[in-house]
């Protein structure tokens, strides 16, 4: 893919966050139960449990990566269902088969939104939905049938969700950010300031909710008070991806080459995750293993998905183009 398709790629992909939703302050979005804890701080049996089945298809359309119920493997939320990537082998949800947006892994399992798949009786839209047995089901959270938020962060452990709102729903104004400490019972508006960009995605620290991140078009952000202001942090380049270690922020950016990059929250210094070689394409999704940080996993805008068990030293690229290797 030439540079100038990439970018061509970028802007649209920030661009159709515009339809149908609100220009508040210039802010346009895209997209991006029965378990036990075991020994291992695991919850639920994950692609061995009977609900989960061999995939070898195509996995494309994806809107989240990350690492549910505290397991020691990935989780792809597709348009199709999810997708494990575990033991070197791809499984894929028998059931539920939703298309999901805005998904979050947490430490007992995933929050997410979407829409619901041809298996599944649940309204339209999801609005917000948990899981915590792997997505056999979904405990509707709040605003069902009524909203489709792609923009939406949740903490790996304290779950406090930060979402920019779409469109009007019985909860919210449209084209607000909002914040909600209490699994989305009640929901602050926050301001926002200085995050006057086209977004494509946030996150929330996994234990501190005063610390917000987003990616944008003109770089990365970041916020020390809950939302209320934002500061660009990132030097150059596009934003593309926002996580949170316990530590520290990692983020990704685009110009002209693809760039991971991990500031520490506690002193700002920074250090450049390594990538693999990558032809004009750029990290779309991120995640780190919370019980391993060696091991961590990204998926890419032309979408291939890369994943290391050394710390970046090595990637090896476990989906290219969508098609398995």
């Amino acid at each position: 893919m030439k540079k100038s398709l990439l970018l061509a790629v970028l802007a649209l992909a920030f661009s159709l966050a515009a339809c149908g939703q609100a220009e508040e302050k210039n802010n346009k979005v895209t997209e991006q139960s029965e378990t036990q804890t075991n020994e291992d701080g695991n919850v639920g049996e994950g692609a061995s449990d009977s609900f989960f089945e061999v995939f070898d298809g195509k996995i494309d359309h994806i809107h989240g990566v990350g690492y549910s119920g505290n397991q020691s493997k990935p989780f792809y939320a597709a348009h199709d269902g999810l997708k494990v990537y575990d033991g070197g082998k791809w499984f894929k949800t028998k059931e539920q088969n939703n298309d999901y947006m805005g998904f979050n892994a947490t430490k007992d399992g995933f929050y997410t939104s979407g829409h619901p798949g041809q298996d599944s009786s649940l309204p339209n839209p999801l609005g917000i939905q948990k899981s915590t047995d792997d997505g056999k089901t979904l405990e509707h959270l709040a605003l069902e049938g009524e909203t489709d938020f792609h923009l939406m962060g949740v903490g790996y452990e304290n779950q406090v969700i930060f979402l920019m709102n779409p469109q009007k729903n019985s909860m919210m104004e449209k084209g607000k950010f909002y914040l909600s400490e209490d699994n989305a019972e009640t929901w602050k508006e926050v301001a926002a300031n200085g995050l006057d960009d086209t977004l494509l995605s946030v996150a929330v620290h996994p234990q501190k909710a005063d610390y917000l991140a987003a990616s944008g078009q003109q770089g990365i952000y970041l916020s020390k008070d809950k939302g209320e202001t934002f500061e660009r942090i990132s030097k150059s380049g596009q934003g593309t991806s926002v996580f949170f270690t316990n530590d520290s922020l990692i983020y990704g950016t685009y110009d002209g080459t693809a760039k991971l990059t991990k500031v520490s929250l506690s002193d700002e210094t920074e250090e450049e995750i390594a990538l693999p070689k990558m032809k004009e394409d750029a990290v779309m999704y991120f995640a780190q293993n919370p019980n391993n940080e060696q091991e961590m996993t990204f998926v890419s805008f032309n979408g291939d998905i890369y994943y290391t068990t050394d710390g970046a030293k090595n990637w090896d690229a476990i989906v290219e183009a969508g098609k398995i290797k």
